[in-house]
């Protein structure tokens, strides 16, 4: 939250200001549903984002096996 508040370089006013704007604009009731959407589309994209990070990673370790598996090959090959 920190470096969200120091990349748009926004003080203690200016994000009450916003805030308050936001009331306004969407009343107190639907702003519950509002923070549940954004929680929800939040998290989808971490899962999504975790469930690439394990393929990739399970592709990495497929490809070290095999090619540990290779050099075994070849190792036996040149010991006969």
């Amino acid at each position: 939250m920190d470096a969200f508040i120091w990349f748009f370089n926004l003080g203690g006013s200016e994000i009450i200001v916003i805030l308050f704007v936001i009331l306004l604009l969407f009343g107190g009731k639907k702003i519950p549903e509002l923070m549940r959407g954004l929680g929800k589309g939040i998290r989808e994209f971490n899962t999504a984002r975790n469930s690439i990070e394990s393929e990739i990673r399970e592709g990495m370790r497929e490809a070290d096996m095999k090619k540990v598996e290779e050099r075994k090959l070849e190792e036996r090959k040149t010991e006969q």
